[in-house]
């Protein structure tokens, strides 16, 4: 993309410069994430960079009411470094010391059929892998690369937020690659806690379980087959129990934990373990 047309796609507009917090969200359009993304933007003074496929339109709007401002990337995260150098290049534009608070939320995922590995498609099993841990890593890496020399390291901050699952620390059968995902991304976020560490303005990181939600992914589980899925009642029962979280109130809590002065002491995280 020539240079012109690079920083006309991607600056701030000047009307703008009251904003002083970045937040790049990805999965910012259903579910959890749109439930965040409308949390966020009830505040003033965030720009709210949004991943999705189908951005939603209300999101402007609402930005608008409230004093921020919402910039839609419609990108799909199975072609993952392409989005990382979009990133990339985008906050290569940014001035050094506009930002007092950066943060990357991660929670875009992808679960495929649900049912025995042998039996899913590899196209699906690739995407979700790629969506599910490929995605974050990529961004994140793009995140702490450009933000590496900023001045705002020194006078805000860099906060990473990874939206994990309790399946990624209990395994399911008919799960395995979200089980996977999840897994690495766990694993990965308690590494780059360790690699910040020694720097002079580390980056904190959190992998956090948000507790189960009624999203679509909770309508997939509950359609599965049985015969493939053993835990199937359990999620039936959720559902009838009214156990589960709506979308607003698990984005509540999650934001809630974001904002925690000690946020990034444990690297590995759950809502429901306070």
């Amino acid at each position: 993309m020539p240079a012109s047309l690079l920083a006309s796609s991607f600056a701030t507009p000047d009307h703008l410069d009251h904003l002083d917090h970045l937040v790049i969200l990805t999965g910012a359009s259903r579910g959890l994430g749109l439930a965040m993304a409308r949390r966020l933007l009830a505040g003033p003074g965030l720009l709210l960079l949004g991943i999705a496929r189908q951005p939603d339109a209300g999101l402007d709007t609402l930005a608008a009411t409230h004093g921020s401002q919402h910039l839609a990337w419609p990108l799909d995260l199975s072609d993952a470094p392409a989005a990382a150098e979009r990133l990339s290049a985008w906050l290569a534009t940014q001035p050094p010391a506009r930002w007092r608070r950066v943060t990357l939320i991660n929670n875009a995922g992808v679960i495929p059929r649900i049912g025995p590995l042998g039996e899913d498609a590899p196209g699906a099993l690739s995407a979700a892998l790629r969506v599910g841990l490929e995605a974050p890593m990529l961004l994140t890496a793009a995140l702490l690369g450009a933000t590496a020399g900023w001045t705002a390291r020194a006078a805000g901050e860099v906060r990473i937020l990874n939206i994990s699952s309790g399946l990624g620390r209990r395994a399911m059968a008919g799960s395995a690659a979200y089980c996977a995902a999840k897994a690495g991304m766990d694993h990965f976020s308690r590494a780059v806690a360790l690699e910040e560490a020694s720097g002079p303005h580390p980056a904190r990181i959190v992998s956090l379980a948000p507790g189960v939600i009624d999203t679509d992914m909770q309508v997939q589980l509950r359609g599965a087959d049985p015969a493939g899925f053993p835990d199937h009642g359990r999620f039936v029962h959720l559902q009838s129990a009214s156990l589960l979280d709506s979308a607003d109130a698990a984005s509540a809590k999650v934001l809630a934990w974001l904002e925690r002065p000690d946020f990034g002491a444990q690297p590995v995280a759950d809502v429901r373990e306070g």
